[in-house]
């Protein structure tokens, strides 16, 4: 199969290719555009028009649209449109080659290789582990030789973002604490730069990170911390980029049940872990010049008799005591411990991501990850990375307007919960993490709202989103570039 691309044009009848679709015309004779244009309406963004039979190496040519030819960054949606609809395009081109069950895909790069291979990697992923029938495997390629170090970047950046996919997907069940660690480290194998610890249960009680520690009391499954050493810089002295990532691999909401519809999708509150992760396995075969470290505390939050109770105070490793007013707020109490020990390494920066609270959904929807951060210069590198990736970040505030509403607790130095319960939860599960902070440079993700996908972005297929992996790498990629100069 071939998938090529063509621009909308103000002119009805006549179709604009792009430099491929033009040599596979000449190749043919005129003969595409001849059948493009008596076949309907010219081509709008994100439609298609499949031919059989035009060229012996290419019995199917499905034609995307792209939309405006040179439509660059969009001021008012925050993204290089050019790139997005490339993606888009390059997406459902793929798919319809699936569905007609072609095992291999030549794909036009549409002056944007990058953009289109990712357009066709996380067009075509689906998590189908646990079917017996699964949907056929097609292997894009690009098509012409151009350029093929953009396209391999492209399949680097998706490929990362399928592994996020891959882990948030799976069923909690399959992903545990200690799978969840050993799939990073075989992940991670076979680089030499990287080293890899699995801490158990008795490393935690030693690091005296008892608020980790309380979450995870309620379940079975013994808690995990996993840590990450990449070793990318030119200098292994030089100071680390930290990431750190919530790791619940099911929250049940603990004694604080949650309502047990949709309590399925919890499965995927450990994608803070699975995008961090994700990512610096990304930089590592990207070979990134840059150190990063990334933390994760793993566990599961489940209600039974050991369980955290409503109105228990906890310890957290900087000393500060914590009333836990709702169990349910515990991505908080891990992260808290994490960011303690984030502190030992001497960071240039601290990024934490989690699918903190339902709050940031409630602001922002799947439209982008809401950003907590006290550092311009960090906000500005995450914001600049996602205008080209297209899986945006809003800057949200860090007012002490919220601390006030955590630190005025009754038993405790601060509570879980803000005290007017529902008013700006996002900014007061922030506020609560400040407080484990010295860091000048730390920024907080919240990804709730962009966990999982229904049809909101078009080139990912329903189910859980990895978002924002590919923003998180391209920060990295414009970091080790800033380090490098």
């Amino acid at each position: 199969g071939l998938v090529l691309g063509a621009y909308s044009s103000k002119d009805e009848g006549a179709a604009q290719f792009t430099s491929a679709g033009d040599a596979f015309d000449r190749l043919v004779s005129g003969k595409l555009r001849e059948l493009l244009s008596i076949c309907g309406p010219s081509l709008k963004k994100g439609k298609t028009r499949i031919f059989y039979g035009l060229h012996q190496d290419f019995p199917t040519v499905v034609v995307v649209g792209l939309g405006k030819k040179h439509a660059g960054i969009n001021d008012q949606e925050n993204w290089n449109e050019d790139k997005e609809n490339i993606r888009a395009a390059v997406a459902v081109g793929c798919r319809q080659i699936q569905d007609l069950e072609i095992p291999c895909v030549e794909v036009d790069p549409c002056g944007d290789a990058q953009a289109a291979a990712e357009g066709a990697v996380l067009g075509l992923h689906e998590y189908d582990e646990l079917k017996q029938k699964k949907k056929p495997v097609v292997t894009p390629q690009l098509h012409g030789s151009a350029e093929s170090e953009a396209w391999r970047k492209g399949v680097f950046y998706a490929e990362g973002q399928n592994l996020a996919r891959y882990l948030m997907e799976a069923p909690a069940n399959y992903i545990t604490p200690i799978k969840f660690a050993e799939h990073i480290e075989q992940k991670l194998r076979s680089f030499n730069n990287v080293q890899v610890h699995i801490r158990p249960e008795s490393w935690i009680a030693a690091q005296q990170m008892g608020a980790f520690l309380s979450v995870a009391k309620g379940s079975a499954e013994p808690p995990i911390f996993l840590e990450i050493h990449y070793l990318g810089g030119a200098n292994t002295n030089d100071s680390p980029l930290v990431f750190v990532g919530k790791g619940v691999t099911f929250d049940s909401g603990g004694i604080s049940l949650k309502p047990s519809s949709g309590m399925d999708a919890m499965r995927a509150d450990m994608g803070g872990a699975a995008t961090i992760c994700s990512a610096i396995v990304t930089a590592a075969a990207l070979k990134l010049p840059l150190n990063i470290i990334g933390l994760a505390p793993l566990c599961e939050n489940m209600p039974s008799g050991k369980a955290n109770k409503p109105g228990d105070v906890v310890r957290a490793k900087n000393g500060k005591t914590i009333q836990v007013d709702n169990t349910d707020a515990e991505g908080r109490l891990l992260l808290a411990d994490a960011l303690c020990y984030a502190h030992n390494f001497n960071a240039r920066a601290v990024v934490n991501t989690a699918t903190l609270t339902g709050a940031m959904d409630v602001a922002l929807g799947s439209a982008a990850t809401g950003v907590f951060t006290n550092s311009s210069w960090l906000w500005t590198h995450l914001y600049e990375a996602s205008i080209l990736t297209g899986d945006r970040v809003w800057r949200m505030p860090l007012f002490e307007h919220y601390t006030k509403q955590v630190t005025d607790c009754p038993l405790a130095d601060m509570s879980n919960i803000g005290k007017y319960s529902r008013a700006g939860g996002a900014c007061t599960a922030a506020a609560f993490l400040k407080e484990f902070v010295t860091a000048s440079h730390w920024a907080h993700l919240d990804i709730a709202g962009v966990m999982s996908n229904k049809d909101e972005v078009p080139y990912l297929r329903k189910g859980m989103a990895g978002r924002p992996t590919r923003t998180l790498v391209e920060f990295v990629a414009r970091l080790s570039r800033e380090s490098h100069n």
